[in-house]
């Protein structure tokens, strides 16, 4: 079983939306561009959003038994997936990469 790097590459905000649907909210999101996450095994890395954690989670899963190639060639690295959470006001996009160093089974 492997480790996953997980790494926040992007964070958008759709000030239309959110302005026209959303309810005001002080706050929401605490990934930074940059932010970088180690996974072991599949366990959600501490300081991952719960919903960003749902919607990539089985990728993770995947990875770390040694999936790979998701959707044919989607992917430069087959290793790898590019995956958004779910929030549709404020998208943010993390690259996540099989390591090759093993999970701590403890």
């Amino acid at each position: 079983m492997k480790n996953v790097k997980i790494t926040v590459m992007r964070k958008v905000c759709h000030q239309d939306l959110m302005t026209q649907y959303e309810n005001p909210m002080e706050h929401a999101c605490d990934m930074q561009e940059g932010d970088v996450f180690i996974t072991n095994g599949w366990e959600k890395p501490e300081g991952m959003c719960e919903s960003a954690w749902q919607s990539m989670s089985p990728f993770v899963m995947a990875l770390v038994y040694g999936a790979s190639h998701f959707y044919g060639n989607w992917m430069k690295n087959p290793e790898s997936a590019m995956i958004s959470c779910n929030d549709g006001f404020r998208p943010v996009s993390f690259l996540i990469e099989a390591l090759e160093e093993d999970a701590d089974p403890a």
